[in-house]
């Protein structure tokens, strides 16, 4: 009896598990993972979450051009010009004999610079992956938009910045021979060119291709401007901060009143601005006089400009900018923005 009680003793302590067919019990997989393994859906969404707001709060900023309209678009921004070589080094250096080069300057002539055809293919392609970028973004869900599609956004960018870097990178002389001629007291060289390279990247960003321009002539001009506020500040600054204390002996008269410019100022100016129309071509010199109103008459649109000479007022638009560009240039050339400086 004593043995009996403890083999029923025995058994009791089994569990009870239900068998199914061919020995397999009804309970839990050892290899079914626990709760505590498995990431909630917040933590594998937050990644995610992450990506989707650096794309959308990311400035997408192009130069709009109806060729990206067209059904070869991807074709032209795709497909270089024949001379078109990546990487730009040379294979020999033609740096400028002599010594006291920087190895940064020196390392600028192993670059060689871009073509006409290269550099407008370069600006085309660039500005054509940020417009494929900006139209994909805009037909996506903030809170939706899967790692697919951001990863084709970013690749879009990516591409975009490395034929910014290609313009970039083949422009940077033409930085180092303008801050030759701005270099003062104020600013040194190695400033006046890294300033100019943030002005260089910024005309990379502003210059329309689509008009057939050099881009030299447009960062020339982009980046003297820049050059002439410098100075400007420099020479405010200067005159601010004096270390002498004799300066400031007689300082007691009066500042300038900048609310008007003597008969003489005046004068300059007018004979300035009559020397720069008279080199325009004569359509180019009644556009400038009848679009800013310097006849006397109220300004003219491009639509009744374009009626009035037979043409359309896009053309009117592109001889106006044409003449623009040449007045610019002008000005440039006789360093009117740093003369009018003077005078403030």
């Amino acid at each position: 009896m004593i043995a009996l009680a403890k083999r029923v003793s025995k058994s009791s302590r089994k569990p009870a598990g239900n068998k199914l067919p061919h020995g397999r019990s009804v309970g839990r997989s050892r290899s079914q993972p626990s709760r505590q393994t498995v990431a909630s859906p917040a933590l594998r969404k937050s990644p995610l979450q992450d990506r989707r707001t650096q794309l959308f709060d990311r400035a997408v900023d192009y130069i709009p051009c109806r060729e990206f309209l067209r059904g070869d678009a991807e074709r032209l921004a795709t497909s270089p010009p024949a001379e078109a070589i990546v990487p730009l080094q040379l294979a020999q250096s033609t740096a400028p004999a002599g010594v006291g080069l920087t190895p940064y300057l020196a390392s600028l002539y192993e670059t060689r610079l871009l073509s006409k055809d290269e550099e407008q293919f370069y600006f085309r392609r660039m500005n054509w992956l940020k417009f494929r970028a900006a139209t994909v973004r805009g037909c996506l869900d903030r809170n939706r938009a899967t790692l697919r599609q951001i990863e084709r956004i970013e690749g879009f960018l990516t591409e975009a910045d490395a034929a910014k870097s290609i313009i970039i990178t083949s422009n940077l002389r033409l930085v180092v021979s303008i801050a030759k001629k701005f270099v003062d007291a104020t600013y040194s060289f190695d400033e006046l060119v890294s300033e100019g390279n943030v002005a260089l990247m910024r005309a990379v960003e502003k210059f329309n291709f689509a008009l057939g321009n050099r881009f030299s002539t447009y960062a020339t001009y982009a980046i003297q401007r820049h050059f002439f506020r410098l100075s400007h500040k420099g020479r405010q600054l200067r005159q601010r901060f004096v270390p002498d204390e004799d300066s400031f002996k007689g300082r007691a008269a009066a500042e300038p009143n900048t609310d008007y410019r003597s008969a003489e100022q005046i004068a300059l100016l007018q004979k300035l601005f009559t020397k720069f129309l008279s080199e325009l071509e004569p359509r180019e010199q009644q556009i400038v006089v009848a679009r800013f109103g310097f006849d006397g008459q109220p300004p003219r649109t491009f639509r009744e400009l374009g009626t009035s000479m037979g043409v359309c007022k896009e053309r009117i638009r592109q001889i106006q900018t044409r003449a623009l560009d040449k007045l610019r240039e002008m000005a440039a050339g006789v360093r009117l923005e740093q003369t009018v400086g003077d005078w403030l």
